[in-house]
């Protein structure tokens, strides 16, 4: 029997077991990772003892990468759910239950992110005065906190009380008897046990998602007045179908409700590219209804979230906790739209009326309504309800966890409240709906949902089924909003031209292009060019390792189509698509009449470098390149110009159109880039001095961008910002500089000349902690230098604020926040290691310099930016 086995379970995720360590290590869990595991038959159903349970993992690695490919990394709230309760890990009296608790492995950053996160999954806002904060008056907060405990079995309890965690580093570090791991390099891991090991690489591959568990097709969704395509029926458990989510359509627009795992799987299915996105409409924070956020994060807008107030923040504090960002940065990625509890809120003419659901995090079941000629039509999404019999035995006449009477008539009434489709929750358990709850329920059309079994009989004489993109059309439309798009379109492409000559265009056919299919033909001159109005179109050249996706409003064939000439990519539908088909004779002399040309091939040059690069060519709408396109400002350098020299008071990007520059710390060459690739980030991002210099190797042609054009597109600004932090982990990296991790450089410093010395003394504070531990130095020696490093942090602090409050410093607020937040994190780690819990060693000081040098080159130099003495350089 073999020490030690490995499996692929799909791109990114691999198993791992140690049969004689009882150890089983899940190694990646993006989200559905459960569901692969169970597709594989890795996780079994089993019996002991007359108890039903699961099989499965007992260990998770964490990926040292947040995000691949648009999709988060680490997801482990659904393998750690199943490992407590599907597993029994955590039931009282099950067999199962020997003590241990589920392992998670990784980084120090990435464990410290996901039992933030878990913990916010299980609970939301875990506090009163979290939820009075978020808007809940104080009477209505004990309320909901009585019911919360109630689900909670009478206490909100810390992440560790439920899971152990496993910090690694490149030393090998003991997870099991006999079983050890350690980190190669980024996210590649050795497990060793006896004589055997095994590597396992986490890094996915260039332009490679992960895999949805399952297939879904692909449909021709047609645009309607008020209508609902039924995006999900299953739930965060069901291997052949997406969990429980739908999609409105209202005058053309189109509205998610919910985003789940999967979500880009299930909207290329459905021919919708992201960019159509208009809104979320979102019921709660549980995974099988929130991971789909960072899908919806990059797209070329800020997409409308609407919530009431502290559903919205219980899923701004989980998202926060998850990417390890501020929860105020919510806003940067989506546009908020608070919704107001019980009444309807007029969104554009699509009315919704958001109603509580207990629930163990804040949750809101959703009616929604549009006006007919005859009256309104309405549609009930009751996502995570629970059921009768379970909200009866929560009542109780006390102040004790539960509900009152009152909370459950009101609850009650509004879940039998009639609409003309209702989708409910029949998942059963302590935290779903039951079909015969709405035996009797006079909705036109009940389906049931959140299910990953066969309906009953019983439940069948209940309610219906949806399967994925069935749509229930409530108002038909009889308006051609496929055209209207068209025209659209057109006007923001030409603002400039007269509508009877984008009516010109307009009066042409529009074209269904089958999944799969080709367009344009790399080498074929096009005879027409293509507006897309739904679905996307990949954009490919494999000798160059081109691939983009296309949206809606691209055009596709429009220079090669106007000069007669072979395209030099191929354009291929990845769903059902529509395009307007415009006869490249007929857009030529449109062009000709409005002395288009120029314009047009200044844009289409621009915005074909924009599409190959990497930080530009993804979801990027034509309207929205075209913004772009219009404010890059080229420019041209000689060899070994110092390219920001005398720019620190600019918020500037830098695109490398030709040649090569190198990005240097003090004399050290951290990164060459060429074409396509960009600098300055820092500065867009966080308004401070770049902490690099930048030097062209050549003569180098450079675009530069200013930040407001860009700053708006979330997709960009994601990006900008995972380059930032990889540049920094560069910068920090003594391999690559030299030094110590600990040394001061000229590049740190504020223009504060009294925060500076601060900041040199708490370097050599950490410097002294740093060498006691490479040295073995005593535990108390190491206390001792943690201490003071940790008061002298507290002191700085202290002061820094103080300084700001002189000046009237308009960011004090955050600034106060993230120290509140650096010191909580460093006494958690300090109490740990007090208690013998974690040991002072290579991985923590990676998190002090993490703590102490990314707050200065972040936080601080953007107080500096605001009062301190400007650098020259």
């Amino acid at each position: 029997m073999p020490g030690i086995e490995k499996i692929q379970v799909i791109r990114g995720v691999h198993w791992v077991e140690v049969p004689a360590a009882n150890l089983r290590i899940l190694c990646g869990c993006p989200a559905d990772s459960v569901k692969h595991l169970m597709k594989r038959g890795i996780i079994q159903p089993r019996r002991k003892d007359g108890v039903a349970y699961e099989t499965g993992p007992n260990a998770i690695l964490l990926s040292d990468v947040m995000v691949q490919s648009g999709s988060f990394s680490n997801l482990a709230e659904f393998p750690v759910l199943q490992m407590l309760y599907r597993q029994g890990m955590l039931l009282p009296g099950h067999p199962n239950n020997t003590g241990e608790k589920p392992l998670i492995i990784g980084s120090d950053s990435q464990v410290r992110a996901q039992m933030n996160y878990i913990h916010r999954g299980n609970y939301g806002l875990v506090s009163e005065e979290e939820l009075v904060a978020a808007g809940v008056p104080r009477s209505r907060a004990r309320e909901l906190m009585r019911m919360k405990l109630r689900f909670a079995f009478g206490q909100i309890r810390h992440p560790s009380e439920l899971l152990d965690k496993c910090v690694i580093g490149a030393d090998p570090v003991e997870i099991r008897p006999g079983v050890t791991i350690r980190r190669l390099r980024l996210n590649v891991f050795e497990i060793a046990a006896d004589s055997e090991s095994v590597t396992v690489d986490l890094n996915m591959p260039h332009n490679a998602a992960y895999e949805a568990p399952y297939p879904l097709g692909f449909h021709d969704i047609d645009r309607q007045y008020f209508a609902v395509v039924h995006s999900g029926c299953g739930d965060g458990w069901d291997i052949n179908r997406p969990a429980m989510a739908s999609i409105i359509m209202f005058q053309g627009r189109i509205y998610l409700i919910d985003a789940g795992a999967n979500i880009l799987h299930s909207l290329t299915a459905l021919g919708i590219g992201i960019n159509e996105i208009e809104g979320v409409f979102h019921t709660h924070a549980h995974d099988d209804h929130f991971c789909g956020l960072a899908t919806l994060m990059r797209s070329d807008h800020r997409i409308r979230y609407y919530a009431v107030p502290h559903v919205r923040d219980s899923v701004a504090r989980k998202l926060a906790a998850l990417v390890d960002r501020d929860v105020d940065d919510f806003a940067l990625y989506f546009e908020p739209h608070d919704l107001v509890e019980g009444v309807w809120n007029d969104i554009e003419g699509l009315e919704v009326r958001p109603a509580f659901s207990p629930h163990p995090v804040e949750t809101t079941i959703m009616y929604f309504r549009a006006l007919a000629g005859d009256g309104y039509r309405s549609y009930a999404h009751l996502a995570d309800i629970a059921s009768l019999s379970v909200l009866k035995g929560m009542i109780v006449d006390d102040e004790s966890p539960g509900i009152s009477p009152t909370m459950y008539g009101r609850v009650l009434e509004d879940y039998i409240t009639p609409a003309d489709l209702k989708k409910i929750d029949i998942g059963g358990g302590l935290i779903h709906g039951n079909a015969e709850d709405f035996a009797e329920d006079s909705s036109g059309k009940l389906v049931l949902a959140h299910v990953a079994r066969d309906l009953t009989g019983r439940e069948k004489e209940v309610g219906s089924g949806a399967p994925f993109g069935m749509t229930d059309v409530l108002i038909p439309g009889h308006q051609d909003y496929v055209k209207m798009f068209a025209f659209y379109a057109l006007q923001t492409y030409f603002p400039s031209v007269p509508r009877h000559q984008l009516k010109m265009l307009m009066n042409n056919d529009v074209v269904t292009f089958n999944p799969e299919s080709i367009l344009l033909r790399k080498g074929t001159v096009p005879s027409a060019i293509f507006l897309i109005l739904t679905g996307a179109v990949e954009m490919l050249d494999t000798t160059s390792e081109v691939h983009n996706i296309l949206s809606a409003g691209g055009l596709v064939g429009e220079i090669a189509g106007m000069v007669r000439a072979p395209v030099q990519e191929t354009f291929r539908a990845m769903n059902f698509v529509r395009a307007l088909r415009i006869p490249s004779t007929l857009y030529l002399e449109f062009v000709r009449r409005g002395g288009l040309y120029h314009d047009i091939e200044r844009l289409q040059d621009r915005r074909d470098f924009l599409q190959k690069s990497w930080l530009f060519g993804e979801s990027l709408s034509y309207p929205v390149q075209n913004i772009v396109a219009n404010a890059m400002t080229p420019e041209s350098l000689t060899s070994g110009t110092d390219i920001l020299r005398g720019r620190t008071d600019r918020r500037e990007l830098f695109l490398v159109r030709e040649g090569e520059v190198e990005v240097l710390i003090g004399g050290n060459v951290l990164e060459t880039l060429g074409f396509g690739d960009f600098f300055g980030e820092g500065s867009v991002l966080f308004n401070t001095p770049c902490v690099h210099r930048v030097r062209s190797v050549n003569a180098v042609q450079l675009f530069r961008i200013t930040h407001d054009v860009i700053l708006d597109i979330p997709i960009v600004r994601w990006k900008l910002f995972e380059t930032y932090e990889r540049r920094m982990k560069l910068m920090l990296n003594p391999e690559l500089v030299g030094g110590s991790i600990f040394q001061w450089r000229d590049e740190y410093a504020t223009g504060v000349p009294a925060m500076d010395a601060q900041h040199k003394e708490l370097l050599l504070a950490a410097d002294r902690v740093y060498h006691a531990l490479i040295q073995g130095r005593s535990r108390a020696d190491l206390e001792e230098f943690v201490n003071f490093l940790v008061a002298y942090a507290k002191a700085h602090f202290d002061d820094e604020e103080q300084l700001m409050r002189e000046h009237d410093y308009p960011d004090l607020e955050t600034h106060h926040r993230h120290h509140m937040r650096l010191m909580e994190e460093v006494e958690a780690h300090l109490a740990a290691f007090r208690s013998g819990e974690l040991q002072l060693d290579a991985e923590f000081m990676e998190f002090v310099k993490d703590w102490l040098i990314n707050h200065i080159l972040l936080d601080d130099r953007q107080y500096g930016n605001a009062f301190g003495t400007p650098r020259t350089d």
